[in-house]
C-alpha cells in the first residue's frame, strides 16, 4: 500500500495567480481526506501570514473534531521554536521540515557547514519532541544532492535516521530528474536505508513527474506527494489523477484512493485555483473519454476494440462519441443509444449529412443537440420545396440600420430584392415581403419569435429559433436550426414559406 500526500494546498497554492481563500481551503481538505481518501494533506507553511494562520487553524479544528489531524501536515524551518509555535497554535501536531539535501544549498544559501546544519536540525527536533510534534523532513534539493554531492546526503541521513524522524521525503525540487536518475537514487537510498520511510516529491519542468514517480515506486519508495490538476510551482508538480491511473493500472499497486470522485475534486479545485484543466489532460480532461472518428465508435459497437483500461467509469466520467464533421454513422448511432433514440436507415443518413454540415461551422455538435438536429430533419422535408432560399447577404454596421439582400427561387424563378430593417432578421422579412407584395402572393403575420439553445449549450451552440405564424385564420409554427441565430430564423421562415403556398 503507497501512501498518498497531496500537497495542492502548499505546492499547489505556489502555483502564479493561486491563492485560496480561507473557506476554500477547508472545502478543499474536506474533499481530499473524505471524499478522495487521501492519506495526508500538506496544507500550508508556516509563518506565512495571519490569514494563513486563521486558514490552517480552521482546518485543524475541522481536522481534530472528525479523527483527521495527523493527516494535516505544515511545511516548516529549521528556525529554532517559531515555526513550531506556529503550528502548535494553530493546532496541528506534524511538521515537514525543510532542510537541505544538497551540499551547494548547505553552503551557498546557509552559509553552514553539514555539521552545524545538521545541529540546528536536531535542536529543532528536541523541541518537536517536547512539544509532541511528529517531524518528517524534507531533503530540499535531494536530486542534485543526488548527482552532485551523494556523500552529503548520506552524511545528512547517517546524522538523523536516529532521531525520531517518521519520513524522510525525497524531493526533485528543481524538476531535473529523469525516469532512470529517479529509479538509480531511489534504489540507492532504499538498499543503504532500507529501515527508514522514504517519500518521492516530483516536479514537471521536463514533463516527466508522472514517469519518475512511476520509477520511485518501482524503486520501494513508500510515499508519493501530488497535487490537484498537477498545480504547483512552475510547471507543476505530479498530477493525483495521472499517477493513480498508472501506479493501480501499470504497478498493480494498491492506494486508499476512491478513482471515482478524482473528477469532481479536479473541477472543485479548477474552480477555486482559476486554472483550467487543459482539454486533452489524462484522466481528467474534457475530451479525453470523447471519441470523434466515426471509426472508433464503429469498433466499440464490435466488442469495445478502442476501450482501454482506462474506463470513464473508474473516475466518475462517461465515454462521449463527439458529433462533428469526421463523425460517421457509429458515432451517431452511439450518441443515439444513449438518448434511446431509434431511426430507419434513411433518416439515418439524413441525420448524418445535416451533423457533417453543421459540423463544418462548428467544431463538435454536442450530446444535447443531437435531439434538436433529429426532430429538424423529421419534421422538414427539405427535397420537396417549392420555395428555395438561394442566396442573401446581411451586415450591420455601427450607427447604420442593418441591411439585407436576398435572392429566393418560387416555382423554379428566381427574384432578388434588399431592404433596410431594425435588425438583420427584420431586414430579410422585408424584403422577402417586398418581392412577394410584387407578386400579389400573401403573407403570414408573425405572432412570436423564441431562440432555444439546447441545455448545457456553450457560446458556439447550435441555436434553434421557433416561429409562430397566423395565415388565413390559422396559427402555426416553423423551427430553423444552425449555429446562427438569425440563418436558424431564415431557416424556419422559408418553411412557412413552403407551407402557406
Amino acid at each position: 500500500m503507497i501512501e498518498i500526500m497531496d500537497t495542492t494546498l502548499r505546492d499547489g497554492e505556489q502555483t502564479s495567480g493561486v491563492s485560496f481563500a480561507g473557506q476554500e481551503k477547508l472545502s478543499i481538505a474536506k474533499l481530499l481526506l473524505d471524499e478522495l481518501c487521501v492519506d495526508r494533506i500538506e496544507i500550508a507553511s508556516a509563518r506565512v501570514s495571519d490569514g494563513e494562520f486563521a486558514s490552517v487553524k480552521n482546518v485543524a479544528q475541522w481536522a481534530k473534531k472528525h479523527g483527521h489531524l495527523d493527516k494535516i501536515e505544515v511545511l516548516g524551518f529549521v528556525d529554532g521554536v517559531v515555526s513550531l509555535n506556529w503550528i502548535k497554535d494553530a493546532g496541528c501536531r506534524v511538521i515537514n521540515l525543510l532542510c537541505k539535501g544538497s551540499l551547494k544549498h548547505c553552503t551557498y544559501q546557509l552559509k553552514k557547514t553539514p555539521e552545524a546544519h545538521v545541529a540546528d536540525i536536531k535542536q529543532v527536533l528536541a523541541s518537536a519532541n517536547e512539544m509532541g510534534i511528529t517531524v518528517n523532513i524534507y531533503l530540499e534539493d535531494w536530486s542534485n544532492g543526488m548527482r552532485e554531492s551523494e556523500d552529503y546526503v548520506y552524511f545528512m541521513v547517517d546524522s538523523l535516521k536516529e532521531s525520531g524522524i517518521k519520513r524522510f521525503m525525497l524531493p526533485d525540487t528543481l524538476g531535473i530528474l529523469n525516469p532512470s536518475d529517479t529509479f538509480t537514487f531511489c534504489t540507492k537510498m532504499l538498499t543503504r536505508y532500507p529501515e527508514l520511510h522514504f517519500d518521492f516529491h516530483a516536479h514537471n519542468d521536463y514533463d516527466l513527474a508522472v514517469a519518475n514517480v512511476f520509477e520511485a515506486v518501482k524503486a520501494g519508495v513508500k510515499g508519493i506527494h501530488v497535487t490537484v490538476n498537477g498545480l504547483g510551482e512552475r510547471a507543476g508538480n505530479a498530477p493525483l489523477s495521472s499517477v493513480l491511473a498508472v501506479m493501480h493500472d501499470h504497478l498493480k499497486t494498491e492506494t486508499r484512493i476512491k478513482e471515482d470522485q478524482i473528477n469532481s475534486v479536479s473541477k472543485v479545485v479548477e474552480t477555486y485555483s482559476g486554472i483550467r484543466i487543459p482539454h486533452n489532460k489524462p484522466v481528467i480532461g474534457e475530451n479525453v473519454f470523447t471519441q470523434v472518428a466515426g471509426v472508433h465508435a464503429d469498433g466499440d459497437n464490435k466488442k469495445n476494440l478502442y476501450f482501454n483500461d482506462l474506463l470513464p467509469e473508474r473516475f466518475g466520467r462517461e465515454r462521449q462519441y463527439a458529433l462533428g464533421k469526421t463523425s460517421g454513422k457509429a458515432n451517431i448511432l452511439k450518441n443515439l443509444q444513449q438518448l434511446g433514440i431509434e431511426l430507419d436507415d434513411e433518416t439515418m443518413h439524413r441525420v448524418t449529412a445535416r451533423v457533417i454540415e453543421l459540423g463544418d461551422r462548428k467544431e463538435l455538435v454536442s450530446l444535447d443537440e443531437l435531439p434538436y438536429i433529429v426532430s429538424d430533419v423529421l419534421k422538414n422535408d427539405q427535397e420537396n420545396q417549392v420555395i428555395k432560399m438561394i442566396n442573401y447577404s446581411l451586415s450591420i454596421t455601427h450607427g447604420l440600420r442593418p441591411m439585407a439582400n436576398v435572392k429566393i427561387e418560387i416555382s423554379g424563378r428566381v427574384y432578388e430584392q434588399s431592404a433596410s430593417g431594425d435588425g438583420q432578421y427584420n431586414a430579410v422579412s422585408k424584403a422577402l415581403y417586398k418581392i412577394y407584395k410584387r407578386l400579389n402572393k400573401p403573407t403570414p403575420e408573425l405572432l412570436d419569435y423564441e431562440v432555444v439553445i439546447p441545455p448545457g449549450g456553450k457560446t458556439d451552440a447550435i441555436v434553434q429559433t421557433i416561429i409562430t405564424w397566423r395565415f388565413n385564420g390559422k396559427i402555426f409554427k416553423t423551427r430553423g436550426l444552425d449555429g446562427d441565430q438569425t440563418v436558424a430564423a431564415i431557416k424556419a421562415t422559408v418553411k412557412m414559406l413552403n407551407i402557406i403556398d
